[in-house]
């Protein structure tokens, strides 16, 4: 048999009628149905009765995010399993909240960078704060392990720092790229004092980086191919690929895979005179 309900009631209904009342400390005599009642959820949640049994049969207008977010703590709901209410009622995620330990990355999604032995990586936030990387990166992009964490900002390097920009195969490409994407990914970092004040600070160094911004041209990261001109080894390429980092909107990883076998070899070389500490 067909749920009569719409997929946001039908799953609202059933978060529901998984509660058990009495872990709530509520009376367990005539209940025609298991679970919480409609109005039990609806006090938890600071709502109307009415309107909330409305919400679950599908009738009057959608819920507001902070409406919905309440039902989500009045049904004790996972994180997974919030997201996938909003998701339901307005086909998008809700905003990220943060956590106690959303400092730097799992010791698990470290493990994954450290796999890709030849392939630089690093993890960046919305705001392109570098929070992980793996040895490949501190050799051949930025050795940020010498940086403190307020320096590990790729746009503020790439504006502001003479190595980095000369490592740049074409820096006024790069430079226009950077930016572009930059101000996708700060629009949704949610956090748009410290996105103003970043830029505020890089256009205050950096002329250049401040003509670029007033263009208010807007790129996805995405994939493609970056050339970078190395002191020691010379012009290494590689084709780089951002990807989502599961569990934490919040964060980007970046790959950046060797070209070719001599681009391989040019890492390899990098790597062991790092290992000698001779870079």
């Amino acid at each position: 048999m067909t749920d009569a309900l719409p997929p946001l009631g039908s799953y609202l209904r059933d978060r529901r009628e998984r509660l058990d009342p009495a872990a709530f400390g509520l009376p367990m005599t005539r209940r025609r149905t298991p679970g919480l009642r409609r109005e039990e959820v609806a006090q938890r949640a600071h709502v109307s009765p009415t309107w909330y049994t409305w919400l679950e049969q599908g009738r009057g207008g959608a819920p507001s995010e902070v409406v919905l977010d309440r039902i989500a703590t009045a049904l004790l709901l996972t994180d997974v399993e919030r997201e996938h209410l909003f998701l339901l009622a307005f086909g998008r995620p809700p905003e990220r909240r943060a956590t106690e330990g959303d400092v730097g990355v799992t010791p698990r999604l470290q493990r994954v960078l450290d796999a890709l032995t030849l392939s630089p990586a690093i993890v960046k936030t919305p705001l392109w704060d570098v929070v992980a990387w793996n040895a490949a990166a501190a050799a051949v992009l930025t050795d940020y392990g010498q940086l403190a964490p307020e320096q590990r900002n790729i746009v503020r390097l790439i504006f502001c720092d003479p190595r980095v920009r000369a490592a740049q195969d074409d820096w006024e490409s790069v430079a226009r790229f950077v930016v572009a994407t930059f101000r996708a990914d700060a629009a949704r970092a949610g956090d748009p004092a410290k996105a103003e004040a970043l830029v505020r600070d890089i256009s205050a160094r950096s002329p250049e980086f401040e003509a670029l911004w007033r263009n208010h041209e807007v790129l996805a990261f995405g994939e493609g191919i970056k050339r970078l001109r190395h002191p020691v080894v010379g012009v290494i390429g590689f084709e780089y690929s951002a990807f989502s980092v599961d569990g934490r909107p919040d964060l980007g990883l970046v790959v950046y895979q060797p070209m070719s076998a001599q681009d391989e070899e040019q890492v390899r070389r990098l790597l062991a005179l790092r290992e000698q500490q001779l870079i």
